[in-house]
């Protein structure tokens, strides 16, 4: 079984509707040896806010140590976002893996109509893959209700209810009260559930659960949470555990709004009953759990929000963080699902004075007709109506002046199509012979007869993305009456998911559907915006005086340590290091990049005031010489140092794992390298399964890049390292190496570090002693797209780039 055949079983059980009860469940785990009798698990549930509790937890427990699992629903882009270990989603053969354990039974029970259905299959997925790599704890986010959800087949060692409001009356009940008793059989046997609910909620949790920990309000919570409002893109927070010494916790929450403040205090309470977690584990756990979709600022000029408000609770909460903001008017772009109450909806929203209407691509959407109607009735809104979410939003945009606001909300379904526009890679592949064309054809999911069909017709211009089915159905047809060739996904998806699309054709073939692109329906017109890019098809960037934007440039490498796998000990003086710096730019690198700990397998993690101590001095005197300066380092506070020393930019080889460290950038207006890595330092046991190295680390890249730039950054000013060598194998770093051109998919420059990296001892040079591999494959970056070459040996390595821009363009080199 491949992929395609997996995922198209799995797609294909959503024609069995929701139902209660963990009867079905239970059944197929017993198939599977009842993995989930063996975890660890925190159960969240709760009308709103369940999700990004999940993820604090989550993020939380991480950064203590532990190896973690989460389960949460919906997805954004991809089925797989649902189950991730360690902050990585279950790959393509894991998830093919399950579906061959299970086919057989799921087909049989299908036969006597008791086939289990699409979230009872998932939530078994992510329960046997969590025992397969045998997390520490595992965290999962409940459906719908509590004690008829599937996820609660565990029994949990932590479990806690957000808040209760009237949701899925048919399967819940019709009161508040009547719900809350539902979810508060989410409550563990051995510890009490945590919760923040109020009112008849709490009173019905009470009865259900033994023991209960309130976290909410100074004046009635055993947890108190006081919320401060926001600090920038940050809300701020206290929370204060009466139960503990210690006194209370002031933490920075990339989610805003009351609200997320009393998740924060729920998270914190779940963490330190399953785990010891001292108080800036907890600071910075919480700080690193951002969660796309729930109050995510995307922009300023004008203010432009995503947030998956869904029912009138969440609308509520909404409307109060929005209230922290100053603008005019308030645009509206909303797309809701058939069960909600769309009146209750439009009455909690604040004073908008312009909705468009609009319907997600899912089954379950509510037309854009019946939403226009509610707003109509409940607001004093001009309503217009469009079918697709990406048009909707380009007209709310258009109306948009700079002072005003524009939202998009109504379901996590609208705000993920909204999203895509800033998330969505377009891959140019470079492709030169029909084994090529085959294998980015198989990569992208394309039927056996439609690789063989195509496979001779793909070399030329090819871009490999991810559009909904009609999106793709329309770009196919319209590239193939223009002559070009366009292979789509043969998953069993559904109308609403993302499937991968490889379109081939040339320029002229390009630019003429471009044309045809321009506005058309269901997003076709802000994709054809993102494929101009892509194609680079009267596309400018505007120049800011980096190195980069002339051709490649050379970043020298220099070392401020003991123990670096190639050059440490070697400049550990000021005077050493200086001389060293001024000997490279003599030789002609562009940039100097200074680090102070090591992140070799192995390395010893140092403080931040000895990583100070050593690169500090060294960057005052650098500081005066003829070329930018970076600092090489994970932490903020040392970033902060060192730019406050003269440094012109930041390289962070944990890709902004410090959340700190992508607002200092901004701060300080510097760019800053984002490198793909999964340890920093490195673990040499790590063990990562990815499907194609490639686009996992471009699709993992998209979502640091968009963080980097929700915090003020430009994508001029945002580098993308792959990461070579960084939990991956020597061959996986030599994919990376000879794809660099893909990476330009996310509209930055793209930085390859491989300088005598162990990968090289693959083709028989010893890497940490021979410059000539590091300077072969320095040739290669620079011709298939590198913008930045970091590199130890400056002579040898600039030679290698400058021939490279000779041979590319001979006539601009021509004295």
């Amino acid at each position: 079984m491949n992929y395609t055949e997996a995922a198209s079983f799995l797609f294909e059980l959503r024609r069995f509707a929701l139902r209660p009860g963990t009867d079905a469940t239970r059944g197929l785990l017993a198939e599977l040896g009842d993995p989930h009798e063996r975890l660890s698990c925190v159960q969240i549930a709760g009308s709103n806010g369940k999700g990004s509790t999940a993820r604090m937890v989550e993020r939380t427990l991480r950064e203590a140590g532990l190896d973690v699992g989460i389960y949460t629903s919906p997805h954004l882009d991809d089925v797989r976002e649902r189950i991730a270990i360690n902050g990585r989603p279950i790959s393509k053969g894991e998830v093919t893996a399950f579906v061959e354990a299970v086919a057989d039974y799921v087909t049989e029970k299908g036969a006597t109509n008791s086939s289990p259905t699409f979230f009872e299959t998932l939530t078994a997925m992510a329960l046997w893959e969590f025992d397969r790599q045998d997390v520490d704890v595992a965290v999962l986010e409940v459906g719908i209700g509590g004690k008829k959800d599937a996820t609660s087949v565990v029994d949990p060692v932590a479990s806690a209810v957000t808040t209760v409001t009237l949701e899925h009356t048919a399967i819940l009940g019709d009161t508040v009260g009547e719900i809350a008793r539902d979810k508060a059989h989410v409550a563990p046997a051995d510890a009490p559930l945590v919760t923040g609910t109020t009112g008849d909620a709490l009173a019905a949790v009470r009865e259900v659960a033994d023991a209960v920990v309130t976290v909410g309000a100074p004046e009635s919570s055993a947890v108190s949470v006081t919320y401060d409002g926001r600090d920038g893109l940050e809300g701020t927070a206290r929370i204060d555990d009466g139960r503990r010494s210690g006194g209370p916790l002031d933490v920075h929450l990339p989610l805003l709004g009351a609200h997320q403040a009393t998740n924060a205090g729920i998270a914190a309470t779940l963490c330190r009953q399953v785990a010891d977690v001292d108080d800036d584990t907890l600071r910075r756990g919480l700080r690193g759990a951002y969660w796309p979709g729930r109050f995510e600022v995307l922009d300023e000029d004008p203010l432009l929000v995503l947030d998956g408000a869904h029912n009138p609770g969440g609308m509520e909460r909404l409307t109060e963080t929005l209230a922290e903001f100053d603008y005019d008017d308030l645009h509206v772009v909303i797309g809701a699902m058939v069960d909600k109450d769309h009146a209750a909806i439009a009455s909690a929203m604040p004073d908008p004075a312009h909705v468009v209407a609009c319907q997600p691509t899912v089954d379950r959407a509510e037309s854009e007709a019946v939403i226009a109607r509610a707003f109509e009735r409940e607001t004093t809104a001009a309503v217009e109506q469009r079918h697709d979410v990406d048009g909707a939003l380009d007209m709310a945009l258009d109306a948009a002046g700079p002072d005003d606001c524009v939202l998009v909300t109504g379901s996590l379904y609208a705000v993920a199509e909204s999203r895509r526009r800033w998330t969505r890679p377009i891959v140019p592949k470079d492709v030169d012979s029909i084994a090529e064309a085959k294998a980015t054809l198989e990569a992208a999911h394309v039927t056996d007869p439609g690789v063989w069909r195509m496979r001779g017709k793909g070399v030329h211009r090819v871009l490999r993305t991810r559009l909904q089915q009609r999106q793709a159905q329309y770009l196919k047809e319209e590239l193939l009456s223009l002559g070009g060739e366009c292979s789509v996904s043969g998953v069993n998806a559904g109308s609403q998911e993302l499937v991968d699309v490889v379109a081939m054709g040339t320029m002229a073939q390009f630019r003429r559907l471009l044309e045809k692109l321009d506005g058309q329906l269901y997003g076709l017109a802000s994709f054809g915006e993102e494929l101009r890019e892509a194609l680079g098809i009267r596309v400018t960037p505007d120049e800011r005086g980096f190195p980069w934007e002339d051709g490649p440039s050379v970043m020298g490498i220099l070392n401020i340590t003991p123990d670096s796998f190639h050059d440490g000990g070697e400049y550990n003086t000021v005077e050493d290091a200086v001389a060293r710096g001024q000997t490279m730019i003599e030789a002609g690198v562009d940039i100097l990049d200074v680090g102070g700990e090591s992140t070799r397998p192995g390395a010893e993690v140092i403080p931040a005031e000895q990583e100070i101590d050593r690169v500090v001095p060294v960057i005052e005197r650098l500081a005066e010489l003829d070329a930018m300066i970076s600092i090489d380092t994970r932490k903020a506070a040392v970033a902060k140092a060192a730019l406050d020393a003269g440094a012109d930019m930041l390289n962070d080889v944990s890709g902004l794992d410090d959340p700190e460290m992508r607002h200092l950038a901004a701060d300080y207006d510097v760019p800053v390298v984002v490198m793909h890595s999964i340890d920093a330092p490195v673990d040499p046991d790590a063990e990562v399964d990815y499907d194609d190295v490639v686009q996992d680390v471009i699709d993992d890249l998209a979502e640091r890049v968009l963080l980097a730039e929700k915090a003020g950054l430009d994508r001029e000013q945002i580098l993308v390292d792959p990461g070579i060598g960084f939990g991956k194998t020597a061959s996986e770093s030599f994919e990376l190496l000879g794809r660099t051109g893909e990476f330009q998919a996310l509209g930055c420059p793209v930085l390859v570090g491989h300088s005598h990296k162990s990968f090289l001892d693959m083709i028989g040079e010893d890497a940490s002693e021979s410059p000539a591999a590091t300077v072969a494959g320095t040739a290669l970056a620079a011709d298939r797209g590198a913008d930045v070459i970091r590199v130890h040996d400056p002579i040898e390595n600039v030679a290698a780039v400058k021939v490279v821009e000779a041979a590319n363009d001979p006539a601009g080199h021509d004295e």
